[in-house]
C-alpha cells in the first residue's frame, strides 16, 4: 500500500471507529440509564433499537449520497451533526427526548459507511479488500474501545460523560477530516436524490450476491448484537467498567479483519465465509456458561466477533465490487440489513432474558448463527469470481438506461 494511501486510509479507520463507537456506548449503561428514567431492564433494550432504527434510516437516506456529492464535504458535515446529537443526548432530561437523540444519533453515525466507501475508492481493485479491511478493524477496534470507555467514565462521572465528551471529539474530527482528505466532485452522476436511493432497490433486484450478503448481514449482526446488547443482564453485579472491559474479548474481531480482506483479494471468499460462519456457531456453546465462568464468556466473545468481522469485511469487499460507481449505495443498502439484524438482536435478548435467562439468550443467538450458515451452504452462486469481471451486459444497459451510471 502507497505511504499516502496508508495514511489517508489510517486516518478514516480513526474516524470510523469514533463514529461507529456511539452507536455501541448504551451497551454497557443500559441498567444505568434505565434506572436515570425509570424504564425497567425488560424495556432498555429499546435504547439500542432506537439507535439501531436510526442507523436503517441514515444507511438508506444518507449514505447514498457519497455517489452524489463531494464525500469529504459529506462527511466533515455528518460529523458536526453527529457531535450536536449527542450533545442532546447527554443533557437530555425526559425519555423521549433521549430516545431522540439516540435514533439522531443512529442515523448519523452512518458516516461510518460513507468512510468505508471513500477508502474503497481510493484504493485501487488489487488493494481494495485491504483498505477495506484496515477502516473495518478500525470501526471493531471502535466498537471495543466504546464498551470499555463507556464503562470506565460512567464509573468516574456517570453515563452522560461518556456522550459529552464523545461530541467533543466528534468536533475536533471534523477538523482533521477537513484539512486531510482528499476533494473529488462527484457531480458527473446526473441522477436526482430520489433516483439514486431507488436505485439502490434497483441494485438490490439484479445483484443477486448483494441480496445474499445482505442477508448474511442480517443474520451475524443479530447474533452479534443478541450478545452485546443483554451482556450487561446477567453481569449486573459487576461495576459498569467491568462489564464494559468484557468488549476487549473481541479484540480478535479487528484481527480478523485485515487477514479476511487480503483472502478476499485472493479469491477466498466463500472458504473464509464458510468457516467464520462455523466458527460463530461454535461461539455459543462456551457462551452459555457466562453465568458460571467469566473466562467462558472471553473465549466465546473471541471466536463470536472474529466471525462476525470476518463475514462483515468480505461481504463488503464483495458487493463493492459488483458496482464500483455504486460503491456508496451498495454499502449502505448492505448495511440497512446490518442495521435491521442489529435492532431485533438487541430486542429479542432483552426481551428474552427478562422471560427465560441467560440459556434462552444463547439459544437465540445459535439460532441467528445456524441460519446464516444455512444460507451459505444453499447459495449455489458464490460471487467471487464474477464481481471480478465487467457486471452482466444486460444489468449495465439497464442502469445506463436509467442515468444510474456515470
Amino acid at each position: 500500500m502507497q505511504p499516502d494511501l496508508r495514511r489517508a486510509t489510517a486516518l478514516l479507520a480513526v474516524a470510523a471507529g469514533v463514529a461507529v463507537s456511539t452507536v455501541y456506548f448504551a451497551q454497557p449503561l443500559l441498567v444505568a440509564m434505565g434506572e436515570s428514567f425509570g424504564i425497567s431492564p425488560s424495556k432498555v433494550g429499546l435504547f439500542v433499537t432506537a439507535t439501531q432504527i436510526g442507523y436503517g434510516v441514515g444507511l438508506f437516506l444518507l449514505v447514498p449520497l457519497g455517489d452524489l456529492v463531494d464525500r469529504r464535504r459529506l462527511i466533515v458535515f455528518q460529523f458536526v451533526l453527529l457531535a450536536t446529537a449527542l450533545l442532546v443526548i447527554g443533557t437530555a432530561q425526559t425519555a423521549s427526548l433521549l430516545l431522540v437523540g439516540l435514533a439522531a444519533t443512529g442515523l448519523l453515525a452512518v458516516v461510518t459507511q460513507s468512510l468505508v466507501a471513500l477508502a474503497a475508492s481510493l484504493a485501487g481493485q488489487a488493494q481494495r479488500g485491504r483498505a477495506i479491511g484496515a477502516v473495518t478493524s478500525g470501526v471493531v477496534i471502535g466498537i471495543l474501545l466504546a464498551r470499555t470507555a463507556a464503562g470506565a467514565l460512567a464509573d468516574l462521572a456517570g453515563w452522560r460523560t461518556v456522550y459529552l465528551a464523545s461530541a467533543g471529539l466528534s468536533l475536533v474530527l471534523a477538523l482533521a477530516l477537513h484539512l486531510a482528505l482528499p476533494t473529488r466532485d462527484r457531480r458527473e452522476l446526473t441522477l436526482g436524490y430520489g433516483a439514486l436511493v431507488r436505485s439502490t432497490l434497483t441494485l438490490f433486484r439484479e445483484e443477486r450476491a448483494f441480496r445474499v450478503r445482505a442477508v448474511l448481514a442480517l443474520l451475524i449482526f443479530a447474533a452479534f448484537s443478541t450478545l452485546w446488547s443483554s451482556l450487561a443482564l446477567p453481569l449486573d453485579h459487576l461495576s459498569h467498567t467491568a462489564v464494559g472491559a468484557f468488549g476487549l474479548a473481541g479484540v480478535a474481531g479487528a484481527l480478523a479483519a485485515g487477514p479476511a480482506g487480503r483472502l478476499n483479494d485472493r479469491g477466498f471468499s466463500r472458504g473464509t465465509t464458510g468457516a467464520a460462519l462455523g466458527l460463530l456457531a461454535i461461539s455459543w456453546v462456551p457462551l452459555a456458561y457466562t453465568t458460571k465462568s467469566l473466562w467462558a464468556l472471553v473465549i466465546g466473545a473471541v471466536l463470536l466477533d472474529l466471525a462476525v468481522q470476518a463475514v462483515h469485511v468480505t461481504n463488503q469487499s464483495l458487493i463493492y465490487e459488483l458496482r464500483p460507481d455504486a460503491g456508496s449505495r451498495l454499502i449502505g443498502g448492505y448495511m440497512v440489513f446490518y442495521s435491521a439484524g442489529s435492532a431485533l438482536g438487541a430486542a429479542g435478548s432483552t426481551a428474552i432474558y427478562d422471560i427465560a435467562g441467560w440459556l434462552a439468550v444463547c439459544l437465540l443467538g445459535l439460532t441467528f448463527s445456524l441460519l446464516a450458515l444455512l444460507v451459505w451452504a444453499f447459495d449455489a452462486n458464490p460471487p467471487a469470481k464474477r464481481s471480478r469481471r465487467q457486471p452482466r451486459s444486460g444489468s449495465r444497459s439497464t442502469l445506463q438506461a436509467n442515468g444510474h451510471a456515470r
